[in-house]
């Protein structure tokens, strides 16, 4: 008998989650004609959608789960769906969540890199482990972040289904139109990189600016290195342009930049369009993605689809995703990052190997494959729930 699948997408927006239920949302529709899918949406996101198939319907939810009432809200509202599972692809779940329900859960950053103290971080806390420990099935999405769920949390490990992300394919896609028709593409990417002043040579790193994503030490590895190019003929002007967020809520990143004489060579650009994002991934030198922590981390993925040399770190899941085909740096260690930084640049033969062996980590990871497994955690713990 069919099932009736609600799912929460009012993250459909955001950066990694928003690309997990967006593709996520897109690859069931493509293999699962049998069961009915419900998505709690708010108004304004209803563009964000894809066109889907006649068993997918959405609903309008517009309260944010950050909302205190939408612990009471919201599971009344699921309630009226009649659903027989619901689907929270975050970690943020209701305190009266109705069962059985899945999580997706991409980190443990909220445990892990807690930046508020007091009875409001003790709530996020409690809600935190609350949600998975009552959860049919904790979906994690790297072998890290399930060692994680189960040493940290004590949540059995038959609970925990190791399912991985994967980037989102437009970026593939574009990559091979602009193959395609190079002239114009190339045209394209010039004229964005016009609208906001830049010009290549320079470095990226997309993503929020949180204490995990280490990014003061990124500014000195790049301030460091830089001075070791001043003679360089091509990367003498290298720029760090970080995509994603604004320095003007981070004082002490904003210190770093101007104590390592950077502040004309670093732009903070926070949010922009896919097809901005996309150029920028296009064209930069490097990416570099020195953080702390990661619970999978799409980022290094999206730039080797992008054929993009990559930089990451060696800590938690970013060994497990970008395999042989990055180079790997201690990130707790500015000369180290550097060094990472300056083999991509100055190693033509490394370039080479790296964006080839990037295009074959990219394709070990697919979204059908994703909502294949997905289906199958459905069906069993809707199972469970009518035993």
């Amino acid at each position: 008998m069919p099932l009736r699948i609600a799912i929460d997408a009012r993250h459909i927006r955001g950066f990694g989650v928003g690309t997990y239920i967006r593709n996520l949302v897109r690859a069931l529709a493509r293999i699962d004609a049998e069961n009915r899918y419900i998505l709690a949406a708010r108004r304004a996101d209803l563009h964000e959608l894809p066109q889907l198939p006649a068993n997918f319907e959405t609903v309008i939810y517009d309260r944010p789960d950050t909302d205190p009432a939408d612990h009471l809200l919201f599971p009344l509202f699921l309630r009226k769906l009649s659903a027989d599972l619901f689907h929270i692809p975050l970690s943020a779940v209701p305190l009266l969540m109705p069962r059985p329900y899945v999580v997706t859960l991409h980190d443990m950053s909220t445990l892990l890199y807690r930046d508020r103290s007091g009875w409001r971080n003790d709530l996020l806390a409690y809600r935190f482990r609350r949600g998975l420990m009552r959860a049919g099935r904790v979906i994690a999405v790297s072998d890290a972040t399930r060692r994680d769920v189960e040493n940290l949390l004590n949540i059995p490990p038959e609970r925990i289904q190791l399912i991985y992300n994967a980037p989102d394919p437009r970026f593939e896609e574009y990559r091979r139109a602009r193959g395609e028709n190079s002239e114009e593409a190339a045209e394209k990417r010039r004229s964005i990189l016009e609208r906001y002043q830049i010009s290549p040579p320079f470095l990226l790193y997309p993503g929020m600016i949180r204490p995990q994503k280490n990014i003061p030490r990124l500014v000195e590895g790049f301030a460091y290195l830089r001075s070791e190019l001043d003679d360089h003929p091509v990367y003498r002007d290298l720029k760090l342009i970080i995509i994603g967020d604004e320095i003007s809520r981070y004082p002490a990143l904003r210190r770093t930049v101007i104590q390592t004489r950077v502040e004309h060579a670093v732009r903070f650009l926070g949010f922009v369009p896919f097809d901005t994002l996309r150029v920028f991934y296009e064209t930069a030198a490097a990416f570099v993605f020195p953080s702390l922590y990661e619970g999978f981390g799409l980022p290094p993925l999206e730039a080797m689809a992008s054929g993009t040399p990559v930089v990451a770190s060696n800590v938690s899941s970013l060994p497990e995703v970008v395999g042989d085909a990055a180079v790997i740096v201690n990130p707790e260690n500015v000369f180290d990052i550097a060094r990472g930084i300056r083999e991509i640049l100055l190693d033509e033969d490394l370039r080479r190997r790296l964006v080839e062996r990037g295009f074959e980590q990219v394709r070990r990871f697919s979204w059908d494959s994703t909502a294949r497994a997905v289906l199958t955690t459905y069906r069993e713990v809707a199972a469970a729930g009518k035993g």
